[in-house]
C-alpha cells in the first residue's frame, strides 16, 4: 500500500463565510474568502476535527433561507 506523500505536511483547518470547511497548507496564505477555524495538524487529524465540527453540510446561506421559509410557512398555518 502506498504511502501518502502528504503525510509530513502540516494543515491547519479553515473555513469560509458559508460555513464550509476545507484544510489548508498551514505555510501557505489563506485563499481568498476562507479564514483559520484554529485547529493544525496533520492531514488525518484536521479532516477529523472537521468531520466532528461540520455536522450540517448545507451552506449557511440555505440554512438561513430554509429557517426564513419555515418561518413564513408556520405564520401560515403550516
Amino acid at each position: 500500500m502506498p504511502t501518502d506523500e502528504q503525510d509530513d505536511i502540516a494543515y491547519r483547518v479553515v473555513v469560509n463565510d458559508e460555513e464550509q470547511y476545507s484544510i489548508w497548507a498551514a505555510d501557505r496564505d489563506l485563499p481568498s474568502g476562507w479564514r483559520d477555524a484554529g485547529k493544525t495538524g496533520t492531514r488525518a487529524e484536521c479532516l477529523a476535527h472537521i468531520e466532528q465540527v461540520w455536522t450540517d453540510m448545507r451552506p449557511l446561506s440555505l440554512r438561513r433561507q430554509m429557517e426564513q421559509t419555515e418561518g413564513t410557512g408556520a405564520s401560515k398555518g403550516g
